[in-house]
């Protein structure tokens, strides 16, 4: 029997950070040709859910998709923020009323997901357009856990955002055309899934926020790229994950000491919030995309599309094309989640699923 791989080989490793250190030096001349905002059709027909849309990147993407016209809601942990940034949005918006509304929504918590997408799903709506865009990356900090006792990267970055997207299928497939778009990042080059381990405890890899980080964004393309095979052409529902670049957010106050101080010495390679929207933005509104990804599918190609921070298609790491470990990551994602194996099939057919999670369960 093969030996099983235990991390990446030290020339995969290099290459990996050798894409991230390109990506960081020649982002700005790689999307030299798009606009900054980038230009937006008439979004009036257009419903999205954004994740995490209170600041940086999700913030961006929220308001620039409301000016077009979209029915943007924001799914958030803070409420409060977000009725703060609506007001101010509107006051300085010169065009028809902006469509948002807000809903609660917390990722380090799966009842709260799956409360989320059975309000959603209730209203019988259709939806468009799912950005799962709020993610965490908590360097230097202990390895933490949520409540329901996954990492917190794993958790935020991953799980969460995977069972959103499942369960909210049947309004996806009620607004298709539709698109799932998850913000990944370049980052998931240097990352590697052990799917015996996806909460990192058994210390056959040193814990660090890093690992934690690089993980979990390798997981969620590995996931998507099966999730972009299990959904059949005609339910019309894509799965595409995006990198925004090398941005300057939140986030960037989390990374290594070396890669902090690049960030002060160079910010004019480091990418604004709203130049770091742009390839989300393009992914959920461009009408050639849906065409691209069934290409995809029709030549049976291993990874979902995965957009670059230029808007133009590009190959996730090679370790994201290993077909077995993308099942496996697939198959121990729905274990964790707590949805059977046949929950796409099943939600296709309009059946009903059951999760371990949420209030359904008495």
């Amino acid at each position: 029997m093969a030996k099983r791989k235990q991390g990446l080989g030290w020339i995969e490793w290099l290459r990996g950070w050798m894409y991230v250190i390109y990506e960081m030096l020649f982002q700005r001349i790689t999307a030299s040709h798009l606009h900054n905002p980038l230009e937006l059709p008439p979004l009036s027909d257009l419903t999205c859910i954004v994740t995490g849309s209170t600041s940086g990147i999700g913030r961006e993407i929220a308001r620039q998709l409301a000016e077009a016209g979209a029915h943007v809601v924001m799914a958030v942990r803070n409420p409060k923020a977000a009725h703060e940034l609506i007001n101010q949005w509107s006051a300085s918006w010169h065009g028809l009323p902006l469509n948002i509304e807000v809903m609660q929504l917390d990722l380090l918590s799966l009842d709260s997901v799956v409360t989320f997408a059975n309000a959603w799903n209730a209203r019988l709506a259709p939806l468009h357009v799912l950005i799962n865009n709020a993610g965490i990356f908590s360097i230097g900090e202990p390895q933490k856990f949520s409540k329901d006792g996954f990492e917190e990267h794993m958790q935020v970055n991953h799980l969460a955002p995977a069972l959103l997207s499942i369960l909210l299928l049947p309004s996806l497939i009620r607004g298709s055309p539709s698109r799932i778009i998850n913000v990944n990042s370049v980052m998931h080059y240097v990352g590697f899934v052990d799917t015996e381990d996806m909460n990192a405890v058994t210390g056959k890899r040193k814990y660090s926020s890093l690992l934690g980080y690089t993980s979990s964004k390798l997981a969620q393309v590995m996931f998507s790229s099966v999730l972009h095979k299990r959904l059949p052409v005609e339910a019309g529902v894509n799965v595409l994950c995006v990198s925004p670049g090398i941005v300057h957010t939140n986030v960037a106050r989390d990374l290594p000491r070396i890669v902090q101080a690049a960030y002060h010495l160079i910010p004019y390679f480091i990418f604004s919030a709203q130049e770091g929207s742009r390839s989300a933005l393009f992914s959920a509104t461009d009408p050639q995309v849906p065409e691209y990804c069934e290409l995809l599918k029709a030549d049976e190609w291993p990874v979902c599309a995965f957009i670059s921070q230029d808007c133009r298609p590009t190959n996730p790491s090679e370790e994201a094309h290993s077909v077995e470990t993308s099942f496996e990551v697939w198959e121990k994602t729905l274990e964790m989640i707590g949805l059977p194996s046949d929950a796409v099939e099943r939600l296709i057919e309009g059946k009903e699923v059951k999760c371990r999670y949420g209030t359904q369960n008495d």
